[in-house]
């Protein structure tokens, strides 16, 4: 008789998950967090614990239909409300509807006394008539290391924290636990239980690394799913919580085989027709050497055809823009009249990377742009290292594909390094990287336009010399091969 075996019979089992709503959380967790299970978010004074933990709610009840218990021992109802409402939530509708189950539990020292042993039946018997009076999904329970604050006693603390956890699971609720770091050496929680009896431990974490700020989220461990290991920026907005995933994005955009302008027809012709549609360009050179031209070239075109282009300044305002362009034949100031064209221009020292990733989504989803310029992304690099920039960046361009809008970014290549050398180092992962340069000869300075690459893309594989006057660019089309 043949032995029987279970592997390839019947449906995979999957854990179940709990979608928290938060953006780029579910990304990262592969859908959400372990239903009917205990989570535990676990970091220091300032890291957003809370926050996240009552957004954990807030999105529940508004975008998935599941009521909440929210149960603190830190902070007050009316604190909590009010903490949260710069976020937008605004909890005393959900309260006065009966959505939300918020208690209070005082620890003060005078209510205590240790003698003998203890256990949580009450707190249990808070959780159990928070459940029945709105009919709760979703659990929190935040600061749970103040509930043995008090208490010396270790076997009954581990005890009891053991007993709860899997009281929770009984109920079926998906839970959030907030915990302090800190505890014994090689432990990530005061008890160092917590993390071994949590079916999911997500660690948030606030630095300051050269005087600007950043937070950080990692999933420690998610068991019986797949998930997203790396770390990950976060940020607290007006919106509430955004995470910024990066192993989550899948190379699976569109890929165009359209082509759009230059905006300079000797251009166009060295890509036999221009840039592909929703690819990213990359125009490298030395100070001096034309490349905000060049993309103002581009964009000039892409309002020329009735299409919105925003342009990201991060060196110029756009009045100097503007003014600078007008020198060279150009009228930007008339698209921006006309709505077509946008030019939000800020220092990179105004705001951390983060804040500048998320102030590029925002304005991108509210103007629908068919174009996006980025005039120099080199010069963020003041506010992160060479692998921050990157990391934000590939971000950036693979929202921008996924969106099919087509992106030209600028790099300003050091005087004293390689000319195929970018301080950003995103020159392998762009579609198309033009090199610009300045050349000395007779006395007399000469630039140099060269396409290094242009992937799916005939282009000419010669160095052309061009000039820049007042009545524009003009590309010399009798220029030798290289």
């Amino acid at each position: 008789m043949a032995k029987a075996t279970s592997r390839g019979s019947g449906k995979k089992r999957q854990v179940k998950k709990s979608p928290t709503g938060i953006e780029g959380l579910d990304d990262i967790t592969g859908g959400g967090l372990p239903a009917g299970r205990p989570t535990l978010l676990c970091g220091g004074a300032g890291s957003g614990k809370t926050l996240m933990a009552m957004e954990f709610i807030v999105k529940g009840i508004s975008m998935f239909k599941e009521n909440g218990v929210y149960l603190s021992f830190e902070e007050s109802k009316n604190e909590l409300f009010d903490n949260v409402a710069s976020l937008g939530f605004d909890m005393d509708v959900f309260d006065a509807q009966q959505h939300i189950f918020v208690r209070e539990i005082d620890l003060g020292m005078h209510d205590f006394v240790e003698s003998g042993d203890y256990n949580l039946d009450g707190l249990f018997a808070q959780i159990e008539y928070g459940i029945d009076c709105v009919g709760a999904k979703r659990i929190v329970i935040d600061g749970i290391e103040t509930l043995f604050s008090h208490f010396s006693r270790e076997s009954i603390i581990r005890k009891e924290l053991k007993r709860i956890f899997r009281w929770l699971k009984g109920k079926g609720v998906t839970a959030l636990i907030t915990s302090e770091q800190g505890g014994t050496p090689g432990s990530i929680t005061r008890h160092g239980i917590e993390e071994y009896i949590s079916d999911c431990v997500i660690i948030l974490d606030h630095r300051i690394t050269e005087q600007v700020a950043t937070r950080r989220l990692h999933i420690q461990k998610y068991r019986g799913a797949r998930h997203g290991t790396n770390e990950y920026p976060f940020l607290i907005t007006d919106n509430g919580i955004s995470v910024f995933p990066i192993t989550a994005t899948q190379l699976d955009h569109d890929a165009s085989s359209q082509q759009v302008s230059t905006g300079i027809q000797k251009l166009d012709d060295m890509f036999r027709g221009g840039y592909y549609k929703g690819s990213s360009i990359l125009i490298t050179g030395t100070a001096g050497t034309g490349k905000s031209s060049l993309v103002s070239y581009f964009a000039n075109a892409v309002c020329g055809d009735n299409e919105k282009c925003l342009y990201f300044a991060f060196e110029e305002s756009a009045r100097q823009i503007v003014r600078n362009m007008g020198s060279i034949g150009m009228d930007l100031q008339g698209f921006i009249d006309k709505g077509l064209l946008k030019i939000h221009a800020a220092r990179p020292m105004l705001q951390g990377l983060e804040m500048h990733l998320l102030t590029m989504h925002e304005i991108i989803e509210k103007e629908q742009p068919s174009a996006v310029i980025l005039d120099p992304v080199s010069n963020l690099d003041s506010i992160g290292s060479v692998l921050d920039v990157k990391l934000m960046f590939i971000r950036v361009i693979d929202y921008l594909k996924q969106n099919g809008i087509t992106a030209l970014y600028t790099a300003l290549t050091p005087g004293d390094s390689m000319p195929e050398a970018t301080d950003v180092g995103v020159s392998s992962i762009m579609d198309t990287w033009i090199l610009l340069q300045n050349l000395e000869r007779n006395g007399q300075r000469e630039r140099s336009l060269y396409i290094m690459k242009s992937r799916g893309l005939g282009h000419s594989n010669k160095i052309r010399k061009f000039r820049i006057s007042d009545n524009g660019i003009d590309i010399d089309t009798d220029s030798q091969s290289s």
